[in-house]
């Protein structure tokens, strides 16, 4: 890799920008391994991972109550976001590539017969997967290239509303990075007109990779104008997407964002069509197992309450057993006696 590393933690950065009170998060700057960051977003969800995570900058949380929806935004081309301070932010040991393969299979098959929402869009890449409601939600996203353009010069789109600055809109590479800001408001926006599905029980997730930084600072150079408003422009479309999407599941969200300088090793990925129907698989690669779901909580007050019941009733009728007076209490020698006398 091209940048420094001291100590074997290197510059690159995972944040939370925003998180429910479910989900506890704690302040400090432990690094995390780059590939256990999938086993990250697994954790935040309820899901179990193979291979347990001795990180403590994430804690065990309220185990009845789990998030509704992961959002993950991977922004290459820079080693760190100057992302407001409210949140957490850890370094990123070993920054090398990842997906969310597995927290999408483990959502397939513990919630194939309900809805949930699974999207995982690399824009600049033309690199998307839809499945589950996510297919009649985001049909109208613009996903190759020559969408994005179109959908850039349409009347409502960020471009009347975003201060460009040094931005051009000529420039193919500007347009590129404003392309991938238009993709993360019409996520907001599609959502935003199927409330329903950010209140049903199964959980969705969103995995986006965003390279249109990483464009400009090869085009213009990491210390031009461009670049500087290119990632302040963008640190400000993250927050505005990531209260978006954390109101519209009612704060009961997770929103992260992982930013990479350059990755160590290439990512191989088996090709994905662009609209590829929900299908549950039948075996789970990776065998994770699921000890939590949503009736969890349901089930163990029932079998809690009716255990404690059941022990305090032996321990009541057991007292009684053994405090009881044979010749008064019980009717079975009352009975004898009175035979006898009556003999």
């Amino acid at each position: 890799a091209s940048y420094v590393c001291f100590s074997g933690v290197c510059g690159d950065e995972f944040s939370i920008l925003r998180s429910p009170q479910s989900v506890v998060f704690r302040d400090g700057s432990w690094p995390l391994p780059g590939e256990r960051i999938p086993d990250v977003a697994a954790l935040t969800m309820g899901f179990s991972v193979e291979e347990d995570l001795p990180w403590p900058g994430l804690a065990v949380g309220d185990l009845f109550h789990r998030p509704r929806a992961t959002v993950l935004v991977t922004v290459k081309g820079v080693d760190k976001l100057a992302l407001p301070v409210k949140g957490f932010s850890y370094p990123i040991d070993n920054a090398v590539p990842f997906s969310l393969d597995s927290v999408a299979n483990a959502i397939h098959s513990l919630f194939s017969e309900e809805t949930p929402v699974v999207l995982q869009l690399a824009p600049s890449e033309e690199r998307v997967y839809m499945a589950g409601k996510a297919n009649s939600v985001f049909e109208d996203l613009s996903v190759t290239l020559r969408q994005l353009r179109n959908r850039l010069f349409q009347d409502n789109s960020i471009l009347s509303s975003l201060p460009l600055n040094s931005l051009s809109r000529n420039n193919e590479v500007d347009l590129l990075f404003l392309s991938e800001l238009q993709v993360l408001h019409d996520i907001a926006s599609l959502l935003s007109r199927h409330k329903h599905l950010a209140k049903d029980h199964s959980p969705d997730l969103y995995s986006l990779e965003l390279s249109g930084l990483e464009e400009v600072g090869k085009r213009y150079g990491e210390d031009s104008q461009q670049f500087k408003d290119a990632s302040q422009i963008l640190v400000d479309s993250l927050q505005k997407f990531a209260d978006e999407m954390f109101n519209l599941y009612g704060g009961n969200a997770v929103v992260e964002v992982v930013a990479v300088k350059e990755f160590n090793s290439p990512l191989i990925r088996k090709s994905r069509s662009i609209l590829q129907s929900s299908q549950s698989e039948k075996e789970n690669p990776y065998n994770l197992a699921y000890p939590y779901n949503y009736n969890y909580s349901v089930i163990f007050n029932i079998i809690l309450w009716m255990m404690i019941g059941l022990a305090l009733a032996v321990i009541v009728i057991s007292y009684n057993l053994w405090n009881m007076d044979p010749g008064y209490d019980s009717i079975i020698y009352r009975m004898t006696n009175q035979k006898i006398r009556m003999d």
